[in-house]
């Protein structure tokens, strides 16, 4: 069967499977985009992000209301000018994006590195070629107008306020500028976020914490996997995580992160995240008949409105949760509450409105009064929110060690507790502690304990509640597992599993605790095996 622009019958419209093919082209044509406007040095120009969005009541129905408003409405925006933009002027030297986002990267005569991040996306470069141009490209395409145009503008000030580092995008005009050069033909005539890239020495720039290393989370995560000398500051990087909760910001993975490094005590590397590229902050999806179905397969997809679906927390954070399991293992439900809290107080209905006063006029009239309520509403669930994200967390824990040698000691604490202890191992000096938690039967089901490399030693003092399943993984090395008890353990009932690789351990722990024999998969904590589980390679 083949389909052309004259089969917008009912008939065929009653069909769902139609509809998605069809429904573009029997909604009203998109408005043209116009030439572009005539442009002086320095000037200002009217100009609307993207007046295609806006569709006819037919496809807004089936297909969603979004932010297409917006996206159609004329803003003032700066024009850009490569050569006054910062001292001494830019030079483009590399284009590049994600899947949606078209990204030109900058450098200043000190080699100090910035980007212009499109405005618009084009989420159609994940479709193979043959489908781009067709109707499931065109829809695709469409869906674009999920995102708010100007959504990342606001939250630089937000962020500020909540104790985030960020990004300070900026809204421009890119006219077409021979200084563009070889990017002239892909980057003239459109809107765009002019911001620092977080990279290399930043000391001087106060949001990002003015480190004298920034590092690519590729970097920082094959850091953490050699010695526990590099870590992560978990307060900071849960703060972050609430905050993206509160936007509505569910693409958080592992790439949209940078991470501001500081010296720490005992010659240790603390490093802070930065998170980056908001375009998913303030998804707005489930206002048409198909969206709103979609929403609820993909849970992932939540829509920022004034409250946040508690029975959905998880599907918010499931781009994040590898990097959350990891990084968070060692704060207790008293950490979650006091950063919630926190968060709570410095989002003061006045850091809200002064935010939303940075829009353009004509935004802020169309979108200022539902922001104003959605951002106040989602403010008043974070001590709950953060609760859910908790427990979520709690249920299932992964512990990961590094490739240094180190000592993992297993403890009762009384009925239906376990404390884990995680120390780093050296000679000729006491063991440091790296992080500890007591976990309740209760919250938690199972704990896996991760040894990497190095040889290690994993220390049972004491058989733990039958009600966890504990699993404790040797990985690389020569590593020791012992069970050290006073007490009659054969007729014991506990649920402890060593999984041994067959590389020269030993175990020292009769029944009750099984040994197991396991080759290490690669998505678990084996040395490249972090790296490949945070889909960094």
């Amino acid at each position: 069967m083949s389909f052309s622009p004259n089969v917008c019958s009912p008939t065929l419209l009653g069909s769902a499977l139609l509809s998605v093919l069809l429904l573009d082209s029997c909604s009203a044509p998109a408005a043209p985009a116009g030439p572009p406007p005539t442009i002086g040095p320095d000037s200002t120009v009217q100009v609307a992000a993207g007046t295609q969005y806006m569709r006819g009541p037919v496809h807004r129905f089936f297909w969603g209301k979004h932010y297409r408003k917006l996206w159609a409405t004329p803003v003032e925006a700066p024009v850009f000018n490569l050569r006054t933009a910062v001292p001494g002027g830019l030079t483009p030297v590399q284009e590049g994006g994600s899947f949606q986002t078209k990204n030109l990267r900058l450098v200043d005569k000190n080699g100090v590195q910035y980007v212009l991040r499109s405005v618009d996306k084009d989420a159609t470069k994940a479709l193979p070629e043959g489908l781009r141009d067709g109707p499931i490209g065109k829809l695709m395409k469409d869906q674009t107008s999920v995102i708010n145009p100007y959504g990342a503008y606001i939250v630089a000030p937000l962020a500020a306020a909540a104790g985030v580092y960020h990004t300070n995008p900026r809204l421009v005009y890119v006219a077409d500028d021979p200084a563009l050069g070889e990017f002239r033909q892909s980057f003239a005539n459109a809107l765009y976020l002019f911001e620092e890239r977080p990279e290399g020495d930043q000391r001087t720039v106060g949001s990002f914490g003015r480190s004298a290393k920034v590092e690519s989370s590729r970097k920082v995560f094959t850091n953490l996997v050699t010695n526990n000398q590099h870590r992560i500051d978990a307060r900071w990087y849960l703060r972050a995580r609430l905050f993206d909760m509160w936007l509505g910001d569910w693409s958080r993975r592992e790439d949209q992160w940078r991470w501001a490094s500081f010296p720490g005590a005992g010659g240790a590397t603390v490093y802070r995240p930065i998170p980056r590229d908001r375009d998913h902050a303030f998804f707005k999806f489930d206002d048409g008949v198909f969206t709103h179905i979609i929403g609820w397969v993909k849970s992932n997809y939540q829509s920022f409105h004034q409250k946040i679906r508690l029975a959905d927390v998880e599907g918010l954070n499931r781009a994040a949760r590898p990097m959350d399991k990891s990084l968070l293992v060692y704060l207790t439900a008293q950490d979650f509450q006091q950063v919630a809290d926190s968060l709570q107080r410095n989002l003061s209905d006045q850091v809200i409105h002064n935010a939303l006063a940075l829009w353009p006029k004509a935004v802020y009239a169309e979108a200022g009064g539902e922001f104003t309520e959605n951002l106040r509403g989602r403010r008043q669930q974070l001590p709950a929110v953060a609760a859910r994200f908790y427990e979520l967390l709690a249920q299932d824990v992964e512990i990961p060690g590094t490739d240094a040698p180190e000592r993992f000691v297993l403890e009762p604490t009384g009925p239906g507790l376990l404390r884990v202890s995680h120390y780093s191992l050296h000679t000729g000096r006491p063991d440091s502690l790296v992080g500890q938690r007591t976990f309740n039967y209760r919250q938690t089901r199972s704990i896996k304990v991760f040894g990497l490399g190095g040889n290690d030693v994993f220390e049972l003092r004491g058989l733990p509640d039958h009600r966890f399943a504990i699993g404790i993984y040797d990985g690389a090395g020569q590593d020791l597992v012992e069970l050290k008890t006073t007490t009659d353990v054969a007729k014991a009932h506990t649920s402890v599993t060593v999984y041994d690789s067959g590389d020269g351990n030993t175990i020292r722990a009769a029944k009750p605790v099984k040994v197991e024999t396991y080759v290490p998969a690669a998505t678990e904590f084996d040395a490249a095996g972090w790296l490949l589980r945070h889909r960094l390679f």
